[in-house]
């Protein structure tokens, strides 16, 4: 049964009918594409992607403007967790340009930056999709995260057999974080803190009370032209990029 599913799904992403195909486009650095990313971009129509209220510029479409400058590029503007916007207004209307291109007979992609399964905005397009339009082929190609990515360039293991791993966003609160940093301690648990940013000064004085900092390895701006990869104690700016995510391991 599940292989006759997938077949259907391979059947209907060949044809290259009307559709919503959603593709995570990698960290940054294009040589981590999948080959079936590229073939997916190739064969759409319209290309979407999202920007932010503050920077035009979209870091998915960069990773990917070699295969899209010839195509229908649409910038949509996604909430990105700002305050100032009203998330399920700004959803909606994502939603309705996606579906009046694909009632247009258009087949879309819809670019996710990273990998569509980890804190991708997308899903929220996805979701409202299935919910209000379930007539409508959607498709997910996942991409490589930041996390393995980064991981990958240190030679750090993620996660061994008998381990466990947690991927958070980062706690905004010492209490938290340290509550966070001090059960995994004891119980063969890896951390994956996500979107360290601007916290980073708490998460650094935290990491030095705990005695980690020099376990924890930090990822900036993982695949792009100011990739930073080195040990917490290591950095000493004040500030982190929005793209910033920290691994403790505590062997």
């Amino acid at each position: 049964m599940l292989i006759k599913k997938f077949l259907k799904v391979f059947k209907d992403y060949k044809s290259g009918s009307a559709s919503l195909t959603i593709v995570g486009v990698g960290p940054g650095d294009p040589s981590l594409l999948t080959i079936a990313a590229v073939d997916a971009i190739k064969k759409a129509k319209v290309i979407v992607f999202p920007i932010s209220d503050d920077n035009k510029k979209s870091f998915a479409a960069e990773i990917v403007k070699k295969y899209i400058k010839f195509k229908k590029n649409i910038p949509i503007i996604f909430p990105m967790a700002r305050k100032d916007f009203d998330p399920d207004e700004i959803w909606s209307n994502a939603v309705e340009k996606i579906v009046n291109l694909i009632r247009n007979s258009e087949s879309v992609v819809l670019l996710c930056l990273g990998d569509t399964s980890l804190f991708a905005s997308s899903s929220n397009i996805l979701r409202i999709i299935k919910h209000n339009h379930p007539e409508i082929i959607t498709k997910t190609i996942p991409g490589i995260s930041s996390i393995s990515a980064a991981a990958a360039l240190n030679d750090y293991d993620l996660v061994k057999k008998g381990e466990t791993l947690i991927i958070k966003e980062c706690p905004s609160s010492k209490t938290e974080l340290t509550s966070l940093i001090r059960e995994s301690r004891g119980n063969n648990t890896v951390l994956a803190i996500m979107k360290v940013g601007k916290r980073w000064n708490l998460v650094r004085e935290i990491l030095k009370k705990e005695d980690i900092i020099n376990k924890s390895l930090i990822a900036l701006s993982v695949g792009m032209a100011d990739q930073i990869i080195q040990y917490a104690s290591q950095y000493k700016k004040d500030v982190m990029p929005y793209f910033s995510l920290i691994l403790i391991r505590f062997d």
